[in-house]
């Protein structure tokens, strides 16, 4: 299977994290997004949002947006669980990562796009709301402090991709100037634990 991607995207490094912990390999195809290699006719031939990363089998079937090919990735290999085992972890799993998906990585990446101009050539970039965003990102770390008071990790007892979503968040987020402070203990005692891990360098 390849993967299209660009390296240096929170989202492509949140789906080598995922096949990383499922001990899987891919071959991966760089675009660069900056250049709009994604934009291509081609490529939206391929995937028509053009957003990265997408993966596409060896029987041409194409699967875009980063939760769906996590989910297919489960689905061929179910070991290590990272989506959850019976019905009720698979429930409590996936509110957590939609949770951090919408109260952090997605307020994050809107501080990106409409604080830096980073795709002015295709968007119309708001300052004011890129700082609305970057302040949601923030206080979003309170809810999660709170979580992670009570709980190893983030969607409970066990790694999850909740996990590989927060860290992939967090660390892209450093770019914004949007950090853990001391004010998050929990989440600084998670992240130690959870960036140490062999597939945090994938």
């Amino acid at each position: 299977m390849k993967i299209y991607e660009t390296r240096t995207a929170p989202n492509p490094r949140l789906v080598r994290m995922f096949l990383a912990e499922k001990g899987m390999s891919a071959e991966y195809i760089e675009l660069d997004i900056a250049a709009g290699e994604n934009l291509s006719a081609a490529m939206r031939a391929k995937n028509v949002t053009t957003k990265v990363p997408f993966l596409e089998l060896d029987d041409g079937t194409v699967i875009g947006e980063t939760a769906a090919i996590c989910r297919y990735i489960e689905e061929i290999q179910s070991a290590p669980a990272l989506m959850g085992n019976s019905p009720v972890e698979k429930a409590i799993i996936e509110m957590w990562r939609r949770r951090v998906e919408f109260g952090f990585f997605m307020p994050v990446g809107m501080c990106f796009q409409h604080s830096t101009g980073y795709f002015k050539d295709r968007m119309t970039p708001v300052a004011e709301f890129g700082a609305v965003s970057g302040k949601m990102a923030l206080d979003f770390l309170n809810v999660i402090n709170d979580q992670l008071a009570t709980n190893e990790y983030v969607a409970g007892a066990s790694f999850s991709i909740a996990d590989i979503t927060l860290l992939v968040a967090i660390d892209f987020a450093r770019v914004m100037k949007i950090r853990i402070g001391d004010q998050h203990p929990h989440v600084q005692r998670w992240y130690e634990m959870v960036s140490s891990r062999k597939s945090a360098q994938a």
